[in-house]
């Protein structure tokens, strides 16, 4: 190793430390050691398997840029762990090393309380979260009537300091895809990310693979001690979270935060009490805090989000005009989500600029043709069923799917077996799965008494029409 070699690494970690700043920089990279650069590969060592799994899965990339900079041969970065045979002064490791590893992390993590200056994205990257899109900001979130409580829930949530009392917690939003979910969740990150609080963003998918790879590594330890040291947790599409040890450990998790009060705040398509695949205990805990559902768009909330959209895409592109009567027609129009307003937008923008023609009505009507749905009967779930069924004879879901057999019960489970195999295309078997388990057979014998009931019973058929309009609503 020459002396151009150590050079170069002196001034590779200058780059790193302005880059993510003294306390981050102190944590991650302050014991990494060159160990010779061979060829078109250099090959850096650290004291334990701890940082080494950290830095390869968030660092490698910057660390390999910054070396490319300042030697262009370079292709590839080794990171190994030093021993003690390889360096007698590098501390061995103890057998308690997760522990240590643990202190690692979380130290790690606490380097962002006093270094304000830092970019949120970078503060975010360093953290390990999800990736954060700058524009889901609270400033470009467009309020309506269907969004106005959850988008005050969630402001209230981003303006809460370390110490203060937690109005919400945890605070879950639910809705379908596209209205504004993922928005709300990212635009707390953005605005909560500061000296103040350390803020996580993490999709279920990524909680699952930070878990997983914890797992492979042996660092279970500081995987736990890492999460549950952050300020505000926010998890993105629970109903993704698969596995009974990944969903315990997010049991176990978000049972320590809010004991130690922490603020969680979750998002899903579905209530909290519809995750089936979740522990009761998880559902119970997630549905004792704050839950807001997110409406669908009304059409004067459409017409904002367009006129929103156009403004954005004039700043880059500033001839881009879109006549009111356009505005309205998309707004009228196009009805399902966000995205697909935004996917209208897009391909206005697209024939302006290719075509060098102005947007038009007639121009409008013709690129929309698809993004144009015809009215699609309601989607009716297996658990909206469930759920309106107990609500109407005073039992609870729970009683549906036991092996209760009084008639308080009974009847409302074939009911609702009834409703589940007429208002949706789940199977038999499928349908006998979802009410605790049960044969076919039984859902068969339901359908066919509650058939024969209502042919001979005006008043109940009457009681079985109300339940359709409310689940077909």
């Amino acid at each position: 190793m020459t002396s151009m070699d150590q050079e170069r690494w002196h001034k590779v970690k200058a780059q790193l430390r302005n880059q993510l700043g003294e306390d981050v920089f102190s944590s991650w990279f302050g014991r990494m050691e060159l160990e010779a650069v061979e060829k078109e590969a250099v090959r850096l060592s650290v004291p334990t398997r701890f940082l080494r799994t950290w830095i390869q899965s968030h660092y490698s990339d910057h660390v390999l840029a910054r070396w490319q900079a300042e030697d262009p041969s370079v292709t590839r970065l080794e990171l190994s762990v030093r021993s003690a045979a390889i360096k007698p002064l590098a501390p061995k490791p103890k057998p308690a090393e997760p522990a240590t590893q643990a202190r690692e992390h979380h130290n790690g993590m606490n380097g962002f309380e006093s270094r304000a200056s830092v970019p949120a994205m970078t503060m975010h990257e360093a953290l390990g979260g999800s990736p954060l899109d700058p524009r889901l900001t609270f400033d470009t979130f467009i309020v309506g009537r269907s969004n106005t409580l959850a988008q005050a829930a969630a402001r209230q949530v981003a303006a809460c300091r370390r110490g203060e009392q937690l109005m919400f917690n945890p605070l879950y939003i639910h809705a379908a895809v596209g209205l504004g979910k993922t928005h709300l969740l990212q635009a707390i990150t953005w605005a909560g990310n500061g000296a103040d609080r350390k803020v996580l963003y993490l999709t279920a998918e990524r909680f699952m693979y930070g878990f997983v790879s914890a797992l492979r590594s042996q660092t279970t330890l500081a995987f736990k001690e890492a999460v549950r040291a952050i300020d505000v947790l926010v998890i993105d599409d629970l109903q993704f979270l698969q596995g009974k040890s990944t969903q315990a450990e997010f049991c176990h998790t978000l049972n320590a935060l809010i004991d130690a009060g922490r603020q969680v705040v979750i998002a899903s398509d579905r209530p909290p009490a519809d995750l089936e695949s979740l522990d009761d205990r998880v559902r119970s805990r997630l549905a004792g805090g704050l839950v807001v559902e997110i409406g669908s768009l009304g059409e004067e909330l459409r017409l904002e989000i367009l006129k929103s959209r156009v403004a954005a895409a004039r700043l880059h592109h500033p001839g881009f005009e879109v006549p009111a009567p356009v505005l309205v027609f998309v707004a009228k129009s196009v009805t399902h989500n966000g995205r697909d307003l935004e996917g209208a937008v897009n391909r206005l923008l697209a024939h302006s600029k290719l075509s060098g023609q102005p947007v038009t009505l007639e121009m409008a009507e013709r690129e929309m043709r698809d993004l144009i749905r015809p009215a699609e009967p309601k989607r009716v779930r297996i658990e909206d069923i469930q759920r309106v069924v107990a609500r109407q004879y005073s039992v609870s879901r729970a009683d549906l799917l036991s092996s209760r057999r009084t008639a308080n019960v009974v009847r409302p489970r074939q009911v609702a077996m009834y409703l589940a195999k007429i208002l949706t295309l789940r199977s038999l078997p499928e349908i006998g799965r979802r009410f605790g388990g049960r044969d076919h057979t039984t859902v068969l014998h339901a359908v066919r008494k509650i058939e024969a009931l209502a042919g001979t019973d005006p008043a109940f058929a009457e009681e079985i029409e109300v339940l359709k309009r409310q689940l077909q609503d």
